[in-house]
């Protein structure tokens, strides 16, 4: 099988979807890659807030896509089957994106600053922000405007591993020294599961998620 090759970006080539299938094969507006090109060439196609006029790049989780000449605006979610999946979602809630924190650092002359899932870096963070937290970031402007602590009780999606796309609430941490954190979590069902703690992404303090699914 043929499949476009995601372009360098900030996503891992693993965990994105390129512009040329969201448009050809998942919108359908466009019926080849000739056509495809020709809709990102027009500066038609916004990935958070920004023209992308590359065909490949990269869109991953919690990315929010803008086609402004048919007014739709997507967030990318999983589905339970670990799949990409384009979720509808308002203007208002397209202002704002959630970002897992990868790292919390000092940089050149010891400058704090917070790298996340999606390839930001973000100088002087709150100091209570440290790594597996969330941080809601303000596409405009790209400042911090809600943090949420990875926590128990708080609601989690999980973004790798077999249980890929499931939502639930945390309900304890199993620390292995040496080795992997186990998260256990419970979804709306009742139903126990566990993953490893690089899997797991907070959407929402208690259990309101930050953006709709």
């Amino acid at each position: 099988v043929w499949a476009p090759r995601p372009s360098t970006g900030p996503h891992k080539l693993r965990e994105c979807l390129p512009l040329i299938v969201i448009l050809r094969n998942r919108l359908k507006y466009a019926l080849n890659r000739r056509e495809a090109n020709a809709i990102t060439m027009q500066r038609l196609v916004k990935v958070d807030g920004k023209v992308r006029t590359d065909q490949c790049f990269p869109a991953g989780f919690m990315d929010v896509i803008t086609l402004e000449r048919t007014n739709e605006i997507f967030r990318l979610l999983y589905d339970t089957k670990g799949r990409f999946v384009l979720h509808r979602i308002t203007a208002e809630e397209a202002k704002y994106k959630l970002c897992k924190v990868k790292r919390a650092q000092r940089g050149p002359r010891s400058v704090p600053y917070i790298a996340t899932h999606d390839g930001r870096t973000i100088r002087y963070p709150d100091p209570l922000i440290k790594e597996e937290d969330t941080v809601m970031v303000d596409i405009q402007s790209g400042k911090i405007t809600e943090i949420v602590k990875f926590d128990i009780g708080n609601v989690v999606m999980v973004t790798g591993g077999h249980n890929i796309g499931r939502v639930g609430v945390i309900q304890s941490r199993e620390k292995h020294p040496g080795s992997t954190e186990i998260i256990r979590i419970k979804d709306a069902r009742g139903h126990d599961f566990a993953t490893k703690k690089a899997n797991v992404f907070v959407i929402g303090s208690g259990t309101k998620p930050l953006v709709s699914l």
